[in-house]
């Protein structure tokens, strides 16, 4: 016969089985719904890095020296890639393009230029004493230092040219030291990737760019 306490250690153990079998249910269930999460949530910020890196904006790095005193080798841009699908480029607008053929930018490195729009389409450009002329008149740069020098370069040095619908003539600031238009001709709006349009790093110069007019 089975006592009342036999039955009683009998039933105990059981009991603490299902007890500890839906505790240990429960622990799993919220641990895989941390992990879900977690996952879920990384998911969404991928995708929204994506969405504006695709679309909205993307960080470029400046390498070398064509956009001093403006823009520093090493410094980090923020590019509007939103902009140029609403309106056209103006003149003054710094913008990051792709690297025309003419440019022989080393095979497979991708690389973007980072440039100041000079000329627009249907406009005339001219280098000549030291100068930029767009459609005749002496192209006034208040972004340049006061002695800033501008020579031809292998693409110019025909003399007056007109720029192309859907073209445009670009410069670096630092006219010496600058692989632009002057030497492998106008660029497309189709290879712009966008304008530059916020300075993150160094944090010292971090802010807003704002655009220059410069009126022939």
């Amino acid at each position: 016969m089975v006592t009342s306490q036999q039955l009683y250690h009998a039933i105990c153990p059981l009991s603490e089985i299902i007890s500890s079998g839906i505790i240990n249910s429960m622990i799993l269930k919220l641990i895989g719904g941390f992990f879900l999460d977690i996952i879920e949530t990384v998911v969404i910020a991928l995708s929204i890095f994506l969405i504006v890196y695709l679309f909205i904006m993307q960080p470029h790095q400046v390498n070398g020296n064509s956009m001093m005193p403006n823009f520093k080798d090493g410094e980090y841009l923020m590019t509007d890639k939103i902009s140029y699908l609403r309106g056209q480029p103006k003149r003054g607008d710094v913008i990051v393009f792709h690297s025309p053929p003419e440019a022989n930018c080393p095979s497979g490195t991708n690389c973007d230029f980072i440039k100041r729009v000079i000329g627009l389409p249907g406009e005339t450009v001219e280098i000549r004493d030291s100068s930029i002329y767009i459609d005749g008149q002496k192209l006034d740069e208040p972004y340049l230092p006061a002695d800033t020098v501008t020579i031809s370069g292998q693409f110019t040095s025909t003399g007056l040219l007109t720029i192309p619908q859907n073209q445009y003539f670009v410069m670096g600031d630092n006219r010496s030291h600058s692989s632009d238009s002057r030497a492998w001709g106008f660029i497309t709006k189709e290879e712009i990737v966008g304008k530059a349009f916020f300075r993150y790093f160094p944090f010292s110069r971090l802010g807003l760019l704002s655009t220059v007019p410069s009126n022939p």
